[in-house]
């Protein structure tokens, strides 16, 4: 693989922009490749060409002076042959660098010097990204330390509630363990750069003592008594530190419990109607187990999150690095010059070469979460610290190509069936599309959504989208479209293998009755489903299944609990899903109250179905309706208010056409034709404009966006249109279009379907806007709340 695209693909997707433009700077030095062949004298006739090979002189096997010229060292060369010149700058209070390209007069000199300056400008952008990051890990490296040592106090408290007056008397072992404490902390204070340590503001706090560790003695610990020389030499470097705050008086461990506060960060149903009822936050410490474990939890979680972030700073240095040494050993292959040892030996002198804040800070962050997080278990640390990436197997393509060759073909049989056997012409046709084809047709729903899904997994993953970031799921267990693709086909079989088993269109005449079992294998089959989705065991992607549950579970909540972008994703597919969750609502119906073993009920005369059948068509949007006003109150948007307005009108016509399909009559059929184009309108807008974030006027790119991961702008044209066209589909129930002669219900499906396939294009683009958004605040890691907050920060904060 070549090195652009294999800079291109260990990019951290949200910080692309940050990066040095290496194809840029490629198509400088084609250029100058360009003008340098143009310009080459001709070669001599070949009738005067010889072979110089055996006439060339010989220079000798050892360096001498020739004509009395002084030799030149490689290493360290003569100024006036070096044909660049790297300063340091300072403007406007930052230091920059400038290369002056001291060869201009050359023949072709404008085209470098076009390189050098582009040159200089990538690497002080990406210099000064890397300094901005830099300090950013660096005052949240304060933060958590900060945190650690309430912890610490947290623990004492928690595990000696009378108080810690005997650990003056502990044995060794309790000596041994503060000191590992000690050196953590005070290593990871002394890692960080002095102007973060000359800015704190808060008085600097001694390192508490725990308790002793239940633990045996770990092959860490045996190392720490090894290193005693190593920990003397650590804390010294402390001691400068403590010197600032000599005439104060440091407070004892536990007083640092007078100065926190808990952070009230999790938002249940509970703490939502608290706030609702203005009951005042309960902030006291309560020193307990369950407490101490959910601390411990938060600032696991914090850890980890800190520690990708190192690990991502880290490799964007030597990324960018090897991309700045790769760009100039081109340069001098093209130009037979010798710049990149000078360039490089600037580089490697500035502060994106030379700065080891990362690399110290990772030292201590994998020393403290292992000593505090991992009971001093080194390889279980290191497991969670840096997480592994989810392998692809090779039994899962195969059983993914496998069942969709099993789909395929049974597919092809039940068509072969129904041509065979003239199944459409009997008289138990129209009694099974009223009664088997709409439990069936849930199936075909859920398939089509999950391939769809794939789909965009597919796509996202093409154009680097980061789509496990912005779902927020857990680094390792988001799914690729292989796993999705293998759910997907694997449901489709089971259903398939279903409706081949119970294609009877006729009662028995003996009987007058189906059989019951195959009556109700559509029955068994989601019940399979529902079984399968809450299984507790660690199979069949328990976290992807977990993590679904747990979004579903927030949505039909709302809006009890706080939105967040998995929550409304999901409510947005539900409202693509409204025929799935009324055939769900047939289902209980035709088997809780009809009689399934003749085929029949009376669920479209029942009063109380066909008013289920408002609500269930309007629970989507209800949702989402509840989901913007709470994002409403909560970030006071006035757009979240225009967003719910917009759900609020759908409301009103979904509940229409429901009650024209009904009750038919003119009156119902203009007001379900009024509100619908009202809302088709008005969320077409909404998707093109505010989702998709298109249709800008004054963009790079006429009437999309300035940014673009599809590389042909036709696809976006094309997306809208067919967006258009797939929101009016809903035409079809209210003028009641007959096409081939289709059953009612095979119109119904078709429509449903090709509203899943709109929401598939929706979720692509809706994703690409959504990253985009991401790469342009550099957003490449979720904010953790921590558990504790100090007096000091609220302060601040005020």
């Amino acid at each position: 693989m070549k090195f652009g695209k294999e800079f291109a693909a260990q990019m951290v997707p949200e910080w692309q922009e940050a990066y040095m433009d290496y194809d840029y700077l490629k198509t400088l030095l084609k250029d100058i490749q360009s003008f340098k062949q143009r310009t080459r004298p001709a070669p001599a006739p070949s009738g005067l060409k010889r072979t110089l090979t055996l006439y060339r002189a010989f220079s000798g096997l050892t360096s001498f002076q020739r004509h009395g010229q002084p030799i030149t060292c490689p290493s360290s060369p003569d100024v006036e042959d070096q044909p660049i010149l790297v300063n340091s700058v300072n403007r406007d209070g930052s230091q920059r660098y400038k290369t002056t390209f001291l060869m201009e007069s050359d023949s072709g000199g404008e085209y470098e010097l076009v390189y050098f300056r582009r040159l200089d400008d990538e690497f002080n952008k990406v210099d000064k990204f890397y300094k901005s990051k830099v300090e950013e890990v660096t005052q949240e490296a304060e933060m958590l330390s900060k945190q650690m040592d309430a912890l610490i106090a947290f623990r004492i408290k928690v595990e000696h509630p009378q108080g810690w007056l005997p650990w003056q008397d502990m044995s060794g072992d309790m000596t041994r363990l503060a000191s590992d404490v000690a050196a953590s902390t005070a290593s990871l204070a002394a890692s960080l750069p002095a102007s973060a340590r000359a800015s704190r503001r808060v008085d600097h706090m001694e390192i508490i003592a725990e308790g002793p560790s239940v633990h045996d003695e770990s092959d860490e610990d045996k190392q720490d008594k090894e290193s005693k020389g190593m920990k003397e030499n650590v804390v010294q470097v402390q001691k400068p530190v403590v010197s600032k705050h000599k005439g104060r008086k440091p407070p004892p461990p536990l007083e640092i419990l007078d100065r926190v506060k808990m952070n009230n960060t999790l938002a249940t149903p509970r703490s939502t109607i608290k706030v609702f009822l203005n009951v005042p936050k309960q902030t006291e410490l309560k020193f307990d187990r369950e407490n101490l474990k959910k601390v411990e939890g938060k600032l696991k979680q914090a850890f980890v999150e800190f520690y990708q972030k190192l690990r991502l700073l880290k490799s964007y240095s030597f990324l960018n690095t090897l991309a700045f040494s790769k760009i100039m050993k081109k340069y001098d292959k093209i130009t037979s010059r010798n710049a990149q040892q000078s360039y490089m030996k600037m580089v490697d002198n500035s502060y994106l070469g030379s700065s080891e804040e990362v690399t110290k800070l990772m030292e201590r962050v994998e020393a403290a979460f292992i000593k505090h997080f991992a009971n001093s278990n080194r390889s279980k640390g290191m497991n969670i610290l840096r997480p592994k990436t989810r392998k692809q197997r090779h039994t899962t393509t195969f059983s993914t190509g496998f069942l969709a060759g099993c789909t395929f073909a049974l597919i092809i049989a039940l068509i072969l069936i129904i041509r065979a056997r003239n199944i459409m012409g009997k008289d138990g046709r129209i009694q099974y599309m009223e009664t088997m084809f709409p439990l069936y047709s849930l199936f075909g729903f859920i398939v089509l959504h999950i391939v769809m899904y794939a789909a965009n997994v597919y796509l996202w993953r093409r154009y680097r989208v980061n789509y496990a970031f912005i779902f927020g799921l857990k680094q390792g267990t988001e799914l690729g479209y292989r796993e999705v693709l293998l759910v997907s086909f694997g449901l489709a079989v089971a259903a398939l293998a279903s409706v081949l088993s119970n294609l009877d269109m006729e009662m028995d005449p003996e009987t007058k009755d189906f059989k019951t079992f195959t009556e109700i294998i559509p029955l068994i089959l989601v019940a399979v489903v529902f079984i399968v989705l809450f299984l507790p065991f660690n199979i069949l992607y328990r976290s992807s299944r977990f993590f679904f549950l747990t979004c579903l579970f927030r949505s039909i909540c709302a809006p009890l609990y706080k939105v967040t972008l998995p929550n409304f994703l999901l409510s947005d597919q539900l409202t693509s899903q409204v025929q799935a969750i009324r055939s769900l609502e047939f289902y209980v119906c035709y088997y809780g109250w009809g009689d399934f073993r003749h085929r029949q009920n009376s669920c479209k005369t029942n009063d109380v179905f066909n008013t289920f059948s408002f609500i269930v068509a309007a629970v989507p949007y209800w949702i989402r309706l509840l989901q913007c006003l709470r994002r409403l109150f909560e970030e006071k948007d006035p757009l979240q208010g225009y967003n719910g307005l917009k759900y609020f009108i759908t409301i009103v016509a979904v509940c229409l056409r429901t009650a024209y399909s009904l009750n038919k009559g003119l009156v119902w059929e203009v007001l379900a034709l009024v509100f619908s184009v009202a809302a088709a309108i008005v969320s077409t807008y909404w998707d093109i404009v505010y989702d998709w974030g298109l249709l800008q006027r004054h963009s790079k790119n006429k009437w999309l966006r300035d940014k673009l991961l599809v590389p042909r702008k036709s696809v976006y044209f094309g997306a809208m249109v067919l967006n258009v066209l797939l929101r009016f589909a809903w035409l079809q129930t209210v003028f009641n279009f007959r096409l081939f002669d289709l059953h009612r219900q095979t119109m119904i499906t078709i429509v449903a379907s090709l509203e899943i396939i709109r929401r598939g294009i929706w979720n692509f683009f809706r994703l690409e806007n959504e990253h985009l958004n991401n790469v342009g605040k550099f957003r490449a890691f979720k904010s953790v709340p921590l558990p504790f907050n100090y007096d000091e920060d609220e302060d601040k904060d005020e």
